[in-house]
């Protein structure tokens, strides 16, 4: 945690996590316009020193570079001292503000989350795909899939009914994985219909980094609400309980 402790240290540096928090996906250009006082190229190392600290990640859209926030590390943060001694629910860095305009939904996520867990990339893609290992950190829901194009996709709460379905668009075993994902354990969120998930493990020096795209929650839905506070909680607690056997405690 210290790269994060010290990329939040500088004032310009929040500024533009701030800035990402109120419109996420914002190009270099976008970002220099809200520190005039700075040169392009100073704005570049800040944001630099950001992605090195794994607070943001970026995304190219043809030419342009976008730019998000991933609120993991502060999310981590979060579960170590702040859920330990204080709240279990102070909100972290997850409620965003800006739907992308005029984007396909493959070259602009509404959402990127990305951590690295230090374990085997194949111990990440069984976490995505193991029910034993998803109870364990997705809420209590067990999935279900044979992991083919065309399948379905299910989690199930322990009483065996449906937390959400939906179905694989896309597979490389063990690398990437495209599903959509209905959520059925509330009924507005039901109406809203499916979201689009992409869920990447990449070797990361032996260790593994590990990326998930959300698509198609139009901001302000209540998708968009309870996916970007729910997928924070997720992705910290597959690293825990890989990294340490350890469950993250419970956020109700």
């Amino acid at each position: 945690m210290d790269d994060t402790f010290k990329a939040l240290g500088d004032s310009s540096r929040r500024r533009l996590l701030d800035a990402l928090f109120e419109q996420d996906g914002r190009s270099l250009g976008e970002l220099a316009e809200l520190l005039p006082e700075m040169t392009r190229f100073g704005v570049m190392n800040h944001l630099s020193v950001l992605e090195e600290a794994g607070l943001l990640t970026t995304r190219r859209a043809g030419r342009r570079k976008l730019h998000y926030l991933n609120p993991v590390p502060v999310r981590q943060i979060h579960d170590r001292w702040i859920d330990k001694f204080t709240a279990p629910r102070v909100g972290a860095l997850t409620s965003l503000k800006a739907e992308l305009e005029g984007a396909t939904p493959m070259s602009r996520p509404d959402h990127v989350y990305q951590v690295i867990i230090n374990v085997e990339p194949e111990r990440v893609w069984d976490a995505i795909t193991s029910g034993d290992l998803t109870v364990q950190y997705f809420y209590g829901t067990r999935v279900e899939s044979d992991w083919e194009v065309g399948s379905p996709i299910v989690y199930t709460y322990p009483d065996g009914s449906v937390a959400a379905d939906g179905e694989i668009l896309s597979i490389d075993p063990g690398r990437e994985v495209e599903m959509t994902f209905h959520a059925r354990w509330d009924p507005d969120l039901d109406a809203e219909g499916p979201a689009r998930e992409i869920w990447r493990v990449e070797d990361f020096g032996g260790a593994s980094k590990l990326t998930m795209e959300l698509y198609d929650t139009p901001y302000g839905s209540k998708t968009y609400e309870d996916f970007t506070n729910g997928l924070p909680y997720i992705v910290s607690g597959m690293k825990t309980l890989l990294e340490t056997g350890e469950r993250l405690p419970s956020p109700s």
